[in-house]
């Protein structure tokens, strides 16, 4: 089949990667892609939020389905335009509709979802400038430290965590007046959490579904958990405190219940569940829901996943997802993020990178990479490109990333040297 991938970072580079292999590819478009998809299928110059052009190009290239990799397209209804069009309503789409979207698109409508379904998860309320003074009379109801959430996408910078009661309601004036923009016209306010993070990933037609490998992300910019929230620094899967009681804990709490709340409430929905928790004592909370997979967790989870994507892909469009199963790599992966001097603040793009050639035992996954007009392979955004490696240990896996990160040259290249270190304590 024709397939037409929407996206450019690493998460397409490894979507892209895993799907060239399977027989059932016969043409793989990327768009726009990035430097390192252009190996496994042809990017195409196409913006997703023009959804005029991409339902044209649909039908030039006969395409036979859409997976959509990021969820801004999802959140601005592409899969609702390509439905809605008569000549594209039956391509398949990989990605929810505009209303399933709106469980990333909208925190206080997650936050809404969660206790309908009973779903674990901090209790919240959510402000308005309106009602600004109710929500400073509310954290002061909490105890530190506060989480103070943008109800929309405010690219990953969103949510501040704060210890200071005063801070906090400094902070919630400024986000309702328009901080984060848009993003920031309601403002989720939710008790602390206290625990280990962990991603888990489930993909679904809609009734049934299949849980993919879990996967831990490291946010912060700096060693030891320091400094700035990024985008995602490097990942390890599987995760060791995630064992098997717990994630039957997770399946049984959160996934059923998500799965049937989304029926409940006649919400169609097809494509990833990015379910981010907490594992608080051995119990899983959910912090938040995303509706795509995670960066850099993809650059983990595929190369663990032995099964045919594609094949997994259109068992989703044609609703039989339930004769499915997965299989999965009992081998660690691990990833290392390299990204651009000064990320995630002020960082220079077009800088030429080299030393690809030298890289042996471990995938690299383009984020943000471009072609230049001389042919040669540069970066073009804070979160360059993943070096992802399988061991059979998390250890071995580590060290391949790490001796293959040192052969990838770039001005100002930054990596963190401590990916997956905190772990080390449950291997023992």
């Amino acid at each position: 089949m024709n397939i037409l991938l929407i996206g450019s970072g690493g998460r397409e580079n490894a979507l892209a990667w895993k799907m060239a292999q399977s027989p059932k590819c016969t043409k793989l478009f990327i768009a726009p892609g990035n430097a390192g998809t252009k190996d496994y299928g042809t990017n195409v110059a196409l913006n997703p939020n023009d959804h005029a052009a991409v339902k044209q190009f649909l039908l030039n290239e006969k395409i036979d389905l859409v997976v959509v990799g990021p969820e801004e397209p999802l959140v601005k209804g592409l899969h609702d335009a390509i439905l809605a069009d008569e000549k594209t309503k039956n391509i398949p789409v990989i990605g929810p509709q505009q209303h399933g979207a709106q469980l990333e698109g909208s925190k206080e409508f997650a936050k809404a979802f969660m206790m309908r379904h009973n779903i674990p998860t901090a209790q919240y309320k959510a402000f308005t400038k309106e009602t600004v003074a109710d929500g400073e009379k509310f954290l002061e109801t909490l105890k530190a430290p506060y989480v103070l959430k943008a109800d929309g996408l405010a690219a990953g910078k969103g949510v501040l965590i704060l210890e200071n009661l005063e801070e906090a309601k400094a902070e919630l004036r400024e986000m309702l007046s328009g901080k984060f923009g848009a993003a920031s016209t309601t403002v989720v306010i939710e008790e602390y959490l206290s625990g280990i993070e962990l991603s888990v990933f489930v993909l679904t037609d809609g009734k049934s579904y299949v849980i993919l490998p879990e996967a831990k992300d490291y946010k912060r910019v700096g060693e030891g958990d320091t400094g700035l929230n990024t985008g995602g620094m490097g990942a390890v899967s599987p995760v060791p405190f995630a064992g098997k009681e717990f994630m039957q804990k997770v399946e049984e709490r959160i996934v059923k219940p998500t799965v049937a709340g989304l029926q409940k409430d006649n919400i169609p929905y097809k494509g990833f569940i990015f379910i981010g928790l907490m594992n608080s004592d051995g119990d899983p909370m959910v912090i938040e829901y995303n509706v795509r997979m995670g960066d850099p967790e993809t650059e983990v989870v595929i190369p663990r996943i032995e099964s045919d994507l594609v094949d997994l892909f259109e068992a989703v469009a044609e609703n039989r997802l339930g004769e499915k199963s997965i299989k999965v790599s009992d081998k660690t992966c691990t990833t290392v993020m390299m990204v651009a001097g000064g990320y995630p603040g002020d960082y220079k793009k077009g800088d030429v990178m080299t030393g690809f050639e030298k890289v042996d035992g471990s995938i690299l996954f383009h984020a943000g990479t471009k072609v230049n007009e001389a042919g040669q392979v540069v970066t073009n955004g804070g979160r360059v490109i993943a070096v992802s490696s399988l061991g059979t240990s998390k250890d071995e896996a580590i060290a391949m990333s790490y001796k293959n990160v040192e052969k990838i040259a770039f001005e100002g290249r930054y990596f963190r040297r401590d990916i997956s270190k905190d772990l080390d304590k449950y291997y023992k």
